[in-house]
């Protein structure tokens, strides 16, 4: 039987030697190269339309400036700063106020860029309200009313007004703490002046931090209004009342803050412009 089986391979190498002198193999190397794969990418984006000799903007060179600064000056940049300029010009042409409005009641306004602070001193107590413009106007896109009026919505923007969050921080002569409520505009109160009851502004949260420390402290218990008895609400605004934070605070507060969102916005479009301009 063992001889029988070692014959085996010897008739079946005898068979695909025949096979091979009968019909040879195709060379190894095109059986192991890839498949052709059709461009995922499309050429559009590389190639240049027939009959011009421009090149792409993926494989334009950019050269410096021929004024010999050295720096990047494009057709896209000039045509930037060129926007930039009517922008500005049409930005103090509806400056409604050149400098900061005042608040009476003899509050005095310290700004530092978009921070600003009014403080008033009243019977030994130290009143100070602080805001920030950033993110203070709300948004004004209204799909509705765009689909409705059409051009006429184009053709009279609706004016922009700031109404930051602001904190009021009330400290008693000699006092170690200072009682902090958390104030801000509700929208849909904003601009109703036919409730002349209603207050345009609300206490959002109420708590006591120490006026010894610069930062305060998030371990503090903060009362949210929310969920608060509406008279003891009633009683937190009478406090603010007195101590001269009211609607008419609260209006004057809109105007300032719109005047110097306005201002810092004028400024941003024009250092914008020498940051493209690079002069």
């Amino acid at each position: 039987m063992l001889p029988l089986l070692r014959c085996v391979p010897r008739a079946l190498g005898s068979a695909v030697a025949g096979l091979r002198a009968a019909a040879p193999f195709p060379p190894l190397r095109p059986l192991l190269q890839p498949a052709p794969r059709p461009c995922a990418r499309p050429f559009g984006f590389l190639s240049v339309r027939s009959g011009s000799a421009r090149l792409p903007s993926l494989l334009r060179p950019r050269r410096p400036c021929s004024c010999g600064c050295g720096a990047l000056h494009t057709e896209g940049d000039k045509a930037f700063v060129e926007f930039l300029s009517d922008e500005i010009k049409e930005e103090k042409k509806i400056q409604k106020h050149k400098s900061l409005p005042k608040m009476s009641g003899g509050w005095e306004l310290e700004v530092n860029g978009t921070e600003a602070k009014l403080v008033r001193n009243v019977a030994g107590e130290k009143i100070t309200v602080t805001f920030n413009i950033n993110n203070s106007i709300p948004p004004t896109y209204d799909g509705e009313e765009e689909s409705s009026q059409g051009q006429k919505a184009e053709e009279q923007e609706p004016e922009l007004t700031s109404t930051p969050n602001f904190v009021v921080e009330v400290i008693k002569s000699g006092g170690k703490k200072a009682l902090v409520l958390d104030c801000h505009y509700p929208e849909d109160e904003v601009g109703q002046e036919e409730e002349g009851e209603s207050d345009i502004f609300s206490i959002r949260e109420v708590s006591f931090q120490s006026t010894g420390e610069s930062e305060w402290k998030d371990t503090n218990y903060t009362l949210n209004t929310d969920s608060l008895d509406w008279a003891l609400y009633d009683h937190l605004m009478d406090f603010l009342a007195d101590r001269g934070v009211d609607n008419t605070f609260a209006d004057e507060l809109v105007e300032l803050s719109t005047a110097l969102e306005h201002q810092e916005y004028i400024t941003f479009l024009e250092d914008l412009r020498g940051f493209v301009k690079s002069q």
